[in-house]
């Protein structure tokens, strides 16, 4: 027979089964001969999507590896029960294509996590790992998720946007690119702040590939994200511990050894817990320009979400003020606005009361982009580049 639509999607779930029995490769001959095997004649057209869609389900990610090669694609998300929704950049949508339950869910979250290093079973029920081709994946198991294992892809874009593609797209309020240029050029140390999916990393990158190419950006990650367009990067990747729990590196490690690489730029990426010590710790090395992101709600909310995270690792908030008004001079806060993720806010940590506070300096709102009460001290601290400020409303 010559199968059609659904069947040949039997026909790929079979012959990946024949072969992994075997441990035979996925091989032309070999699929051809596992294709016969199950009483399919296939044409040469056939026989080469039949090879693509094996070899997706043995090396890849079985039936939703084509979702991910859609352009644009950023987020292909599985539910307990194998419903699968799709983000393109204009938001999710649920899917035509559905996973067979948790027959089928639970064993690609497995083979996906060991593709990574990563164990996933009972004793290990979560995972945050990268795949080899960059896509990150998170994974939870029952009894953790009661409705099945969720899985959740996030695809790495293809292509590097740089500022002036960020300009011209909107993503930077009209005005505001000479501010964020002159930030950078004048050499004063910023957290990029805003929710998941929102384009803090995206944003990130694009502002690194303005630092000057004679300078050396040190990059230290949990998982490397940030690819930016300069001609001197140096990464470093935090290491998790293996089953036993051994051989762990983290990100404290990884400052320290940044430290000892003469950086001019050091960036710590998203801080999600205690490791925001280590990002606060890098901001205060003495090293102006220093980056980083982190999630918040907005750029006002940033101080009080350090001093939370910072919490899980015994930090008290009077040493996080300290050392937020000590080292960090900006806050961006991106958002995400009827599938647009733009620059919503920048401001100025400044003080208040004795505490850390982020004051808005830039705001955009339904009335459109204007200055806010900071606009002075964000004139102050730029000091040769302030004149950036003079093309923005007041």
């Amino acid at each position: 027979m010559r199968p059609t639509g659904r069947e040949f999607a039997g026909v790929v779930e079979a012959v990946r089964d024949r072969l992994a029995r075997s441990g035979t490769a996925p091989d032309p001959a070999a699929v051809a001969a596992a294709a016969r095997a199950e009483g399919v004649v296939l044409g040469a057209a056939d026989l080469l999507r039949l090879l693509d869609g094996v070899g997706a389900a043995l090396v890849g990610a079985g039936r939703l590896q084509p979702l991910l090669e859609v352009p644009g694609t950023t987020d292909v998300l599985v539910n307990g029960g194998g419903e699968i929704w799709v983000d393109d950049g204009s938001g999710l949508r649920r899917s035509e294509v559905s996973l067979a339950g948790e027959d089928e869910v639970r064993p690609l979250a497995v083979r996906l996590a060991a593709g990574a290093g990563r164990r996933l079973d009972e004793a290990s029920p979560f995972v945050d790992a990268r795949l080899p081709d960059g896509t990150r994946l998170h994974a939870v198991l029952p009894p953790l998720a009661p409705a099945g294992t969720h899985l959740s892809l996030r695809v790495p874009a293809l292509r590097r946007l740089g500022f002036a593609e960020l300009e011209r797209s909107g993503a930077v309020p009209p005005g505001w690119g000479p501010v964020l240029r002159a930030v950078v050029a004048q050499r004063l140390s910023l957290l990029v702040s805003g929710g998941t999916g929102s384009g803090k990393t995206t944003l990130l990158q694009a502002l690194l590939g303005l630092v000057p190419p004679d300078e050396r950006i040190v990059l230290v990650e949990d998982a490397g994200e940030l690819r930016p367009e300069h001609p001197h990067v140096v990464h470093l990747e935090a290491r998790h511990g293996n089953v036993e729990g051994r051989g762990a590196v983290g990100l404290d490690d990884l400052v320290r050894q940044a430290l000892r690489m003469r950086p001019d730029r050091l960036v710590v990426g998203e801080c999600r817990g205690a490791e925001v010590r280590d990002l606060l710790a890098a901001l205060n090395t003495g090293h102006a320009g220093g980056a980083g992101t982190v999630h918040a709600n907005a750029a006002a909310d940033v101080p009080v979400r350090l001093q939370a995270l910072a919490a899980t690792a015994g930090v008290a908030p009077a040493v996080v003020d300290a050392q937020l008004l000590a080292g960090v001079d900006v806050v961006v806060h991106v958002d995400r606005r009827a599938g647009l993720r733009a620059v919503a806010e920048v401001g100025v940590v400044g003080e208040r009361a004795g505490r850390a506070v982020v004051v808005p300096a830039l705001v955009r709102d339904g009335a459109g982009a204007r200055t806010g009460p900071g606009a002075q001290r964000l004139r102050e601290r730029l000091g040769p580049g302030a004149a950036a400020l003079d093309g923005v409303a007041a």
